[in-house]
């Protein structure tokens, strides 16, 4: 009987992470994992645990992927400021088939499994205190550089700038038109772009 064929860890992972991200955690059957990863049901099972497991691994997967993404916008732009607006008017320019044009998968997750899978839930939620961190830092970066005012909370502009990502990406989740969304994202970047010292 021949054998099968090792398993890339990162594809599987990555295959993982694009489906739960569609489907959600209780959504996603054990048969729809195996047609994702291209592996039997043992196989998943020895390589990662257990469902959840993999959904914990593919759930970091997804915020370290964020995290570094606005890290390093944070190290390398000239305008921190500028650099979160740009971000919010990209997403209306993301083709409609972009993983990224769908909810947060933080978001979706803390809404799938909120009263069913605490370990899950609260790991969501860590992740989204992480992000919302990486935001304020950000904002520092920009109050150090005389982009803001000495008195700006920047903890609480982060918390504003989690909430309008989240309210645009649900927004391209419910297929708004093109227009709508690029004028929402628009108004959004345009928000925290007065906040710009004069």
């Amino acid at each position: 009987m021949p054998r099968a064929a090792p398993y890339n860890r990162d594809v599987a992972l990555d295959a993982a992470m694009s489906l739960f991200w569609k489907k959600g955690y209780h959504a996603t059957s054990l048969k729809d994992l195996e047609a994702a990863l291209n592996m039997k049901p043992g196989s998943i099972y020895a390589a990662f645990s257990s469902k959840s497991n993999l959904y914990l691994l593919s759930l970091e997967r997804y915020f370290e992927a964020n995290k570094e993404s606005f890290a390093s916008m944070r190290k390398t732009a000239a305008s921190p400021l500028q650099a979160l607006s740009d971000k919010l008017r990209s997403f209306a320019n993301l083709p409609s088939d972009d993983e990224q044009a769908q909810a947060c998968m933080l978001v979706k997750t803390l809404i799938d499994t909120r009263s069913t899978d605490t370990e899950i839930s609260e790991r969501a939620k860590t992740y989204m205190s992480e992000l919302c961190g990486t935001f304020s830092e950000i904002f520092q970066k920009a109050k150090s550089l005389g982009e803001l005012p000495e008195n700006v909370d920047t903890q609480r502009l982060a918390k504003r700038y989690q909430a309008a990502i989240t309210s645009l990406r649900f927004e391209i989740h419910q297929g708004g038109s093109p227009t709508q969304i690029t004028h929402l994202a628009e108004d959004l970047a345009q928000e925290f772009e007065r906040l710009r010292c004069a």
